[in-house]
This record gives C-alpha cells, sequence and structure tokens, in this order.
C-alpha cells in the first residue's frame, strides 16, 4: 500500500519540482491502493510542488450540457434536454465522468477553484487565479485559454497511468495550428441570464471523436503523446504502480504543431510520420 509521503517520493525523483505548474491527468486505479484513499494523490502533488506551484485538471461538464446542437443526439432527445436540463453552473456541476475520479475530488476540495465555462479546469495553488484571469465563450481551449496561460508559465504535463489519448492539453494546438479545413462544432450551452434560463450558441474546434480535421487519424493523441515521449527518449518512471511520464507542456507543443500542420496538409504524412516515431 502506498501513501501521501511515499507518492511524494516517487513524484520527486520522476522531475517535478517546488513552483511547476502542472496539468494532471490521472489513473486512480493504476496508481493502487494509497492509505486515506485516493485524496492521497493530489494530495501528494501538492506536497511536491509546494505552496509556489500550481496544479490543473480538466473536468469539463456532466452529460448533455455540451451536446445540444451537435447534430450528434436525436431529435427526440435533444427536445428533452432542451426542456428539462437546467443552467449550468461551474461552481456546483459535477465533473465529467469519462475524466477520471481524482479530478473530481480536486473539484470539491478546499481551496480549489474552476473557470466559469462547460469547457471546465479545476485549479489550485499560487497561479490559479492567473490561469483563469480570461475565458473566451467560444474557443474555449484556444487563444486566451487557461491553456495558453498554462504554456506561457512553463507548466508541465503529468501522466499518471493515464491513456495518452486523453491529454486535453493537445486540444490547444488544434485551436491555435494554422491548417486549413478544421472542424468547427456548434452547439447550445444552457446559461442563467438575469435570472431566467436561457440557451446560448458556442463554437469550438471539434472537439469530439470525429477529430479536428479529416486527415486525423485514430487514436491521434496518443500517438503525439508517444512520439515525443519517444523522440525525447522520456522514459517515465513509477508513480505508486502508475507507469507516468512528466513532459513539458512547450515541447509537446511544438512537436504537435508541427505533426497537426503537415498532416492536415497531406495525409499521406500520417502513416509515414506517426508510424516511424510509433516504431
Amino acid at each position: 500500500m502506498h501513501s501521501r509521503t511515499s507518492l511524494q517520493r516517487d513524484l520527486l525523483a520522476l522531475g517535478l519540482a517546488p513552483g511547476d505548474t502542472v496539468m494532471v491527468h490521472a489513473s486512480v486505479r493504476a496508481v493502487g491502493p494509497v492509505a486515506g484513499g485516493p485524496d492521497q494523490i493530489h494530495l501528494a502533488i501538492k506536497d511536491a510542488i509546494g505552496a509556489e506551484g500550481s496544479l490543473l485538471m480538466y473536468a469539463s461538464c456532466p452529460d448533455g450540457y455540451d451536446e445540444v446542437g451537435r447534430g450528434t443526439l436525436s431529435p427526440e432527445v435533444e427536445a428533452e434536454l432542451l426542456e428539462k436540463l437546467p443552467p449550468f453552473d461551474a461552481s456546483t456541476a459535477r465533473s465529467a465522468r469519462d475524466n477520471g475520479a481524482l479530478v473530481e475530488m480536486l473539484r470539491t476540495w478546499p481551496g480549489s477553484r474552476v473557470n466559469d465555462h462547460v469547457a471546465r479546469f479545476v485549479a489550485w495553488g499560487a497561479r490559479a487565479a492567473h490561469l483563469f484571469a480570461e475565458q473566451p465563450w467560444n474557443y474555449a481551449f484556444g487563444a486566451g485559454s487557461a491553456l495558453e496561460r498554462f504554456v506561457e508559465l512553463r507548466g508541465r504535463i503529468l501522466l499518471l497511468g493515464s491513456d495518452h489519448d486523453q491529454v486535453t492539453f493537445l486540444h490547444y494546438p488544434e485551436h491555435v495550428a494554422d491548417f486549413p479545413d478544421k472542424r468547427v462544432a456548434r452547439y447550445q450551452v444552457p446559461v442563467l441570464e438575469r435570472g431566467a434560463r436561457v440557451w446560448r450558441w458556442m463554437e469550438e474546434v471539434d472537439t469530439s471523436d470525429a477529430g479536428a480535421h479529416a486527415h486525423w487519424p485514430p487514436r491521434f493523441f496518443a500517438r503525439i503523446v508517444d512520439g515525443h515521449l519517444r523522440a525525447m527518449r522520456n522514459t517515465g518512471g513509477p508513480v505508486g504502480d502508475a507507469t507516468s511520464f512528466l513532459i513539458d507542456a512547450r515541447a509537446l507543443l511544438d512537436h504537435a504543431l508541427s505533426i497537426m500542420t503537415q498532416l492536415a496538409h497531406d495525409d499521406r504524412f500520417a502513416e509515414e510520420q506517426l508510424s516511424e516515431e510509433n516504431g
């Protein structure tokens, strides 16, 4: 069984350091049993980065809040959501279940804060207010977003036994990269305005499984991450039972921008370049 102290040791051995701004993706199950329960995982991360550090995770929203108008739901389901779904409240809404259990534990822990958006992040620490200083309504993962400030803060991405295809940060290069034929998704969100529920349209570069471009191959994000790890000779290390990796966000951004830009212009690049990177 692991402890908060042993997890902190593992994180420091992996390279996490006091003062870091770190975005975390975690599988509680992969980390293994921890004395005191899984909250000890985010507490150990806080211990490792200290009071001058900052912790960021992606929470998103419960089912329904970012789906009406995308064209993926049946007319009957959309009609029912339009009738019944209450306004989105970023301060109380649960995190999306497919983002894992740890983010909801962090969201509900004293001292955490969230941005007021369905593309919702949770932050803790010295730079939490700065990360959420601005939040664009449209293209919420792009310019002016928490992800942009995360890069500016020389942020690092911590993967604790998580699926490498779920690295939310890679929606940022999708939004800011200059490539043709980006897929744009439009959907409606119920919000409270002047005491009344209204449905407000929103736009984003498509973050669904369809992908931001027709040339994106299956499990594109995992292929980008794994190729970057291989190029950097980053073999990771254990945190508890979880095979874990610490990645420089700026370096991953540069790698992703190159891959995305070339692939959007030439679909043959998918198999030529990505196959080389992933063996």
